[in-house]
């Protein structure tokens, strides 16, 4: 076990319906599909856990925009928690086991 919790955010609607007036293709991102992982420090219950992600809501939310369309001018201006939590269901976990037999590689983002 790896002294890191997690964070697994799904789009919600509102999300889908700015993804959807990008363009006319109707291809939107599957909100039941593969989704990214974010580990997070190791936290006691959800009330530590949801102040994790109020202190790094901006970094996914600009993450999950930016899987979707890069340029900038499009995705919301004013990026709040309230607009975060609108546009994305989040699940928690505590626990996070490292099956492999070799070091975690940063590749440098972020």
């Amino acid at each position: 076990m790896i002294n890191r919790g997690s964070i697994i955010v799904r789009p919600k609607q509102p999300y889908l319906d700015w993804a959807a007036q990008l363009d006319d293709s109707g291809i939107v991102p599957d909100p039941r599909g593969e989704r990214t992982i974010y580990l997070i420090p190791e936290y006691d219950d959800d009330v530590e856990a949801m102040g994790i992600l109020a202190s790094c809501f901006d970094i996914i939310f600009e993450e999950e925009l930016g899987g979707w369309h890069t340029d900038e001018s499009a995705w919301p201006r004013k990026r709040t928690f309230a607009l975060f939590r609108k546009w994305f269901s989040f699940e928690f976990h505590s626990v996070v086991e490292d099956l492999c037999d070799y070091e975690i590689d940063d590749d440098g983002y972020a």
